[in-house]
């Protein structure tokens, strides 16, 4: 029976649902991709769930098409306006990045040694393609039994990470909406709320825009455009696909949030959460003891550094920290945990409807920019420089 793609998608979505209905009646204390991620490691570490589970559902190779397009989304949901004003989310993040990796660097080797400290940092301030760079050379150098370091520092830095800057995102929340209640609320857009309100913008639209397999081939195309740039430059396509969506924005190629109006928004983020819960597919209970130790420590100093980085350098750049700190956290999750943060926050900290795309619409796009800084970019900077120091 659990053979069957639609049963196995279904189990696996059922996650995705708890964790979603336990986001809502906790008021997002409860992030949804974490209930998901830990309740499909308990469940496969029981033999609940069979190991391929993922495989047979085909819904993760679905997902991990997806990827490009839903980037490309972010992209429009982000006016070129807006991206002008987020080098200080950029300066947030690599701040809290470096802080991380200098303490990582100065504590780990005194408890452990100097490979586990490398091993930890590149993958503590990013994701997929910094744990490839350092496991690939942790192998070529004969350093075997650490090379699940990196793997486990990926696998679970969203659990610590989360929680964490939903915190702080929700208390940036309540300060919000403290400055919409005395009338001192100011976009990042240098827009009042109430200017924000009135200013509506009417266009024509071509029979041509109103069509959603037509908004859905143009968001597939930039997608596709992005990767094959990604594979003939040194810049990620992930970069690529963002911008593309922004510039595309800009130019009119595409319209505001695209894949929401195209009605494949939902169904896009779904397929993306089914690949980053098989990115925990292959973690075992025994690895998970055995390097316990060096795990913890790794993401407690890696997540204290990053705090610490992100509070001095909001300071620096005149932000209140509570906007700056999940800023340098999204390096312990990135995309598209950044963005269903957001989704929750907003959510479940807003009083009506309109107050909720203020929040929102405030939070997304440094949060955005700081994930796509600190595990696209600086990650990989990171791990490809200090792992040639072993």
């Amino acid at each position: 029976m659990l053979s069957n793609p639609l049963i196995a998608t279904v189990l696996v979505l059922s996650l995705i649902a708890l964790g979603e209905w336990l986001s809502i009646v906790s008021r997002a204390r409860i992030p949804m991709l974490l209930t998901a991620m830990v309740g499909f490691l308990v469940l496969t570490w029981t033999g609940i769930f069979p190991k391929d589970i993922l495989e047979v559902s085909q819904f993760a190779a679905l997902g991990a098409i997806l990827i490009g397009p839903a980037i490309v989304h972010m992209g429009t949901m982000i006016p070129f306006s807006l991206v002008k004003s987020q080098y200080k989310a950029v300066l947030i993040a690599l701040g809290g990045v470096i802080v991380s990796g200098i303490l990582i660097l100065l504590i780990v080797p005194l408890i452990f040694d100097y490979p586990t400290a490398v091993a930890g940092v590149g993958p503590v301030s990013g994701g997929i393609i910094a744990l490839l760079v350092t496991s690939e050379k942790l192998k070529e150098l004969g350093l075997t039994s650490i090379v699940i370091i990196p793997a486990l520092v990926v696998a679970f830095q969203g659990v610590v990470g989360m929680p964490l800057a939903m915190h702080f995102m929700k208390k940036y929340a309540g300060v919000i909406q403290g400055q919409i209640d005395d009338g001192s609320f100011v976009s990042m857009a240098g827009e009042s709320m109430e200017t924000e309100e009135a200013k509506v913008v009417q266009k024509k639209k071509s029979p041509l825009r109103t069509s959603a397999v037509l908004k859905l081939f143009f968001v597939f195309a930039g997608a596709a455009i992005g990767v094959a740039l990604g594979t003939v430059t040194p810049i990620h396509y992930t970069l690529w696909c963002l911008l593309i969506g922004i510039v595309g924005l800009k130019l009119g190629v595409f319209e505001s949030s695209e894949l929401e109006r195209a009605n494949s928004f939902t169904i896009t983020m779904i397929g993306i959460i089914f690949v980053v819960i098989g990115s925990m597919a292959g973690v075992t209970p025994g690895q998970v003891i055995e390097n316990l130790p060096a795990i913890i420590t790794i993401l407690a100093i890696g997540s204290i550094g990053i705090s610490i980085g992100g509070y001095l350098t909001a300071k620096l750049v005149k932000w209140h920290p509570y906007k700056g700190m999940p800023v340098a956290l999204t390096a312990l999750f990135g995309f598209p945990g950044d963005y269903i943060l957001c989704e929750e926050v907003s959510r479940s900290c807003a009083r009506d409807e309109k107050e909720e795309k203020v929040i929102f619409n405030e939070l997304l796009a440094p949060m955005v920019i700081g994930g796509f800084t600190t595990v696209t970019v600086a990650s990989v900077v990171i791990a490809g420089i200090l792992i040639k120091t072993l």
